[in-house]
This record gives structure tokens, sequence and C-alpha cells, in this order.
């Protein structure tokens, strides 16, 4: 058996609460099956860095191709002074197909240049009146403009990643068909041009501002009402030249995601079924659709979508700047799955191991990166990846940020007990993620909660990449100097209680009705010490404990401050609940108010005067 150390495979791991763990023979054997490791060890390293300050990696002589197309002479060390950019080498006598990729980037990533704050959106759940049943990009547009009314800096998004078209919808914004496109449901129609005036999507508004009624969002009855408006434009659609330029921009990348639609409308959402000709995106028979009218129609129509979604994000993006969510990883059905299954280990999904609040730990069903086909591939899976995630952002929060130090593994039809940790060449990756944020001039958050290695914070820390720390996890109040300053200071996420949910027991009561075996003692102590921090008794209003809540967290001395548009309506619910499937309403319960009523509300022009108010040093700092 080949040695799994050498493959970046760990024998064992420290769980949340310090035990250790060994994982099991047969986890380490299937992992090195998705790998298809072998003796010889893994693949040199395929791409090259180099980073102010770190000594540059030497090559024989040869020629060094820029990306502005200047070509240099070298023979030994890099220079030192690259401009920053994708490039490469190719050895004297060689040719491209001997090229070698260099990646020159600063190493740290773009920091903000001032304190802010901002909401929190899920943006599925925030609708206004005009919306078609489920939040959209004008939806977004609007809470932007008040907040920067508000005096907001940032609006945190939900991620906007393009699910598999068709039905049904996945509700889940993190098991995305891709993270390199967005979702068409988050189309204002009525702002696509030429709408105006159109008999369908009139009656289609109609019956789609109806399904504002039902606060449970169905997204296949939206789609449907969405779609069929969509395709009623673009049988108008003449042309346009700003899209020219955004298809040819997109090149093979939007390509080859829109003819992954076409291919789903011809043959269904599981490209591994498909027939073999087009089962991979080289397949002899791909090539051919590009010239077929009715197929190249579409893969046309695809393009569109993602090009009025470019249009209408840039809109909405104006106001503060959006802070967009990369998930941690793919629909292993998906588009970003059938153009990467050569970059994928397909035979394995990621998790997390058990946890104070997830004791049983989790599987969330996505196939992981196999780092060394990732390598191999010059990380160009993970450029386009992260790239898409800064277009149009004035942040990036990385979902699960570990995952680029270490992932933890799951064998197919195996429970997260059977689980391990898998090693990724975290330097490389880093370096990229730097090199982009640097490039889009936008801040990274890295979410880093759960299990975490000490070392791993600390490089994120010098990279410049913000933590992320919650008010139900951290020991210390955050008015006592103790949070860092380049931090996300938050006081829940979306998979954990909201403050009405805590403070009333309606969260526990959903957690004992679900049969989830809650964490009664950790939940008791959670709201005792929210209580002591705000000095609230249980004949406090749940309105008022939010108030303090977000008051203590206001006085933070963390770069950046956030408020759940939840709490901003004392809704009980959480948006989603880990451990479940369809016993809860995950991603699928709309805010219980439009947001003309949020705009008015006392509660979040109160959250929003803590969290704008003026810092002032605490004892600890002076």
């Amino acid at each position: 058996m080949p040695e799994p150390e050498r493959w970046g495979i760990d024998r064992g791991y420290h769980d949340a609460a310090g035990g250790w763990h060994d994982v099991p023979g047969p986890t380490v054997e299937a992992f090195l099956t998705a790998m298809d490791a072998h003796d010889d060890g893994p693949p040199a390293a395929p791409a090259l860095f180099t980073v102010p300050g770190r000594e540059s990696p030497r090559v024989g002589p040869g020629w060094l191709g820029l990306e502005d197309g200047t070509t240099l002479d070298v023979d030994g060390a890099l220079p030192p002074d690259l401009p920053f950019g994708y490039h490469r080498f190719v050895p004297r006598g060689g040719d491209e197909r001997h090229a070698t990729r260099v990646i020159a980037g600063p190493g740290r990533c773009h920091l903000p240049d001032h304190r802010m704050w901002g909401w929190a959106v899920q943006l599925y759940a925030t609708r206004s009146r005009a919306s078609w049943g489920i939040g959209d990009l004008a939806d977004l547009r609007r809470v932007a403009a008040w907040s920067a009314g508000l005096g907001a800096g940032m609006a945190l998004v939900s991620p906007l990643h393009a699910a598999l078209p068709g039905h049904p919808q996945q509700p889940s914004p993190y098991f995305p068909s891709s993270r390199c496109f967005r979702n068409p449901l988050y189309l204002r129609v009525e702002d696509v041009p030429g709408a105006g005036g159109v008999p369908e999507v009139d009656a289609a508004a109609a019956a789609g501002r109806a399904l504002n009624q039902e606060r449970r969002i169905d997204r296949d009855a939206v789609w449907r009402l969405k779609s069929a408006a969509l395709e009623t434009l673009f049988a108008a659609f003449g042309g346009d030249a700003d899209f020219d330029r955004f298809a040819a921009e997109g090149g093979d990348a939007l390509r080859g995601y829109a003819t992954f639609c076409a291919l789903v409308e011809l043959h269904g959402s599981h490209w591994g079924t498909w027939p073999p000709a087009v089962r991979r995106p080289d397949g002899a028979g791909v090539a051919a659709l590009a010239t077929s009218g009715a197929v190249a129609d579409r893969i046309r129509y695809h393009s569109w979508l993602q090009w009025l979604l470019d249009l209408q994000l840039a809109s909405a993006s104006h106001p503060v700047g959006v802070v967009h969510d990369l998930a941690i990883g793919v629909d292993p059905n998906g588009a970003d799955a059938w153009l990467w299954q050569d970059s994928l280990a397909l035979g394995v999904r990621v998790g997390a191991p058990a946890d104070e609040f997830n004791r049983l730990g989790q599987d969330w069903g996505l196939p992981p990166f196999d780092p060394w086909r990732l390598q191999s591939a010059g990380y160009e899976p993970f450029v386009q990846t992260v790239r898409a995630g800064f277009r149009h952002a004035g942040g990036l929060r990385f979902d699960h940020v570990m995952g680029l130090f270490r992932l933890f593994w799951i064998p197919e039809g195996g429970a997260p007990a059977d689980g391990g940790y898998v090693r990724y060449p975290w330097r490389d990756l880093l370096d990229i993620l730097a090199l982009e944020s640097h490039r889009a001039r936008a801040y990274v958050v890295g979410e880093d909660l759960g299990t975490v290695e000490d070392s791993s914070r600390q490089e994120l820390f010098e990279r410049a990449v913000h933590s992320y720390r919650l008010l139900w996890f951290e020991p210390g109040r955050p008015d006592r100097g103790t949070w860092p300053v380049r931090a996300l200071a938050a006081i829940t996420t979306h998979d954990l209680p909201t403050v009405a949910g805590l403070w009333s027991g309606a969260d526990l009561a959903a957690q004992r009705s679900l049969g989830l075996d809650p964490n009664e003692a950790a939940t008791s102590a959670l709201r005792d010490k929210l209580a002591g921090w705000v000095d609230a008794g249980d004949s406090v209003p749940v309105v008022e404990v939010i108030e303090r809540a977000y008051r203590l967290l206001g006085r933070s001395s963390c770069d950046l401050v956030s408020a759940t548009l939840e709490d901003a309506l004392a809704v009980e619910e959480r948006p989603n609940m880990p451990g479940t499937v369809d016993q809860w309403p995950n991603w699928a319960m709309a805010l219980p108010e439009p947001l003309e009523v949020l705009e008015q509300a006392a509660l979040p022009s109160a959250v929003a005067a803590a969290l704008d108010a003026p810092v002032e040093a605490s004892p600890a700092e002076a």
C-alpha cells in the first residue's frame, strides 16, 4: 500500500474537545484509491510561485512569457520583481507543451481601509412586495441602498452560485452546480432589457408576487414563472454588443458551463449516465453541439442568462461593497464537477468531525478537489473559482477556510465517524487567493469556525485573511479588547440559533421535536452567558435583548461587524438546521416581513445605530 503520509493523509486527528481519533484502515485505503495513489509518490508540482520577501524558485535556461505578452530570457532564480499575474516558463529547446506556470503575487490579501458594518443577507429570504416569491438582485440593490443610508459599508450575501437547471431546484446555496456562475432564480425579470410592456412578463409578475403570500419559498414555482418569462424575452433578443463582449471574455469557462446546462436539458441531471461521447467536456460529441442549431441556441440562452445576472449584480453592488460567500464545494452532478472531473476525488465527500453543536459530525455530500490532481492542473479550477467569487465584490467570505490546509474526507457510504483529514498545498492556494484579492481590491473573511489548527489561524493572519468571531462561541466579551482587530464580528450564523430562538427557547424546542439530541447543557450555558453579558433577566423582552446584544457587539474592536436580518426582525427560526434534510425548511423560509416593512421598523434601526456608533477603546486597549 502506498505510504499515506506522502499523499497528505493524516493517520488521526484531534477533535474540537482535544480528543484523539485514529483514522480507520479502510478509510485510508479508500482515500488512496480516490487519489489513484501509487508507490512512486505524488507528482512534482507543476507551478512555481514568486512572492515579495520570499526566495524565488530557480529554473534552467529558457524564456518567461509574461501575462502582458512580454518575454524574458531567464536562467537561475526567477526575477523577484515580476509583475503580479499568471506567467509561463518554457525551457530552452522546449515548446508550450513543456511550459510551467509561474504565479507572481503579493502573498497577502487586500485589506479594508476603514472599520465597517453591514447586514448578513440570506437573499432568497429577503423579499420586497415586487419580488416573485423569492428575494432577487433588485432586492439586494434595495438592501444595499437602505443600509448605506444607515451608515453600513458592506452587505454579506448568501451564496449566489448557480444550481442545476430545471426541476427540482436545489434549495441549499451551499450545494451548487457551479461556483463560477450565478443562479438565474435571482434575476428581477422586469429589469431585463425589453421586458417592459410584454404581456407574458406582466402575467408572470402578477403570479410571482402572489407567491409572497406564503412564507415558505417554493423555488420550483418561482422558476416555472421566471423561466417561461425569460424564454419569451430571449426569443425576442436580437443581440447586443455588450453581450457579445461578455461571451467573448467568458471564454471556455462560460461556454463550458452553458454547454453543460444544454446537455442537462438533453440528457438529464446526472452527467455520469450521459452518452459516453458527452460524458466528458473534451468528449467527441461535445464539440459537435456548437454546430447543432437547436443546441447552440440553448448554449447561447444560458450564456445570456449569465450576462443578465452579471448586469444586475453590478448594479446591486454600487451602494455598498457586497461580500460574496464562496461555498466549500460543488454538487457532484453539477457543472463544475463535469468540467473539472479530472481534478476531483469523486469517491469521497467533504464533511466535518463531531463537535459541541453537531455531536454526530457532518456530511455535506460534496466531492473535494484531489490536492495532487488540482496541482497538476496548474490550480486553474481553483483560480477560476476564486476569481468568480471576487467579481463585483467588496469582499469574499471563504466558507470553511480551513479547507485550504486540510479537508475532512468521508468515504462514499461511510459516516462522519469514518472520516479523516487530507492535507492540501496551502501555501500555493493562499498565494492564489492573495493574488486574486489584490486584483479585485477586495478583502477576505475566512470562516474559521469548528475544528481549526492553531498554525492555520496564525498563517491566515499573516496572509491578511480576516478571522470569524461569534458571540456564541467566544469566551471573552467583545468590548474588553479580547477579540482581534482583523476579524469579522457576528453573533450567529445561518447554521446556529438566532438571538430570539435562543432567548425564547424556540430553537431548543425545535431541535427536540426533530429528534436531534441537542446539547442542552451547552445551550443553557450559552443563554446564561448572553443574559450576563447584556444584563438581562428572563422577563426582558426579546427585542430588547437583541438590541443590547448588538450594542455589545458594536463595541468590539474588529474591522468588520455584521448583523443578520433574521435578528433585525426577531425571527426565531434559523435558516438552516444541520442534521436535517426535509424535517426543517432549510434555506426555504422567507423573512416574516417584506423590505418595505423592514426599512421602517424600529428594531433594524436600533441595531444599525448600535453597530454604527464610534468604538471607544476598552481598558485593556487604553
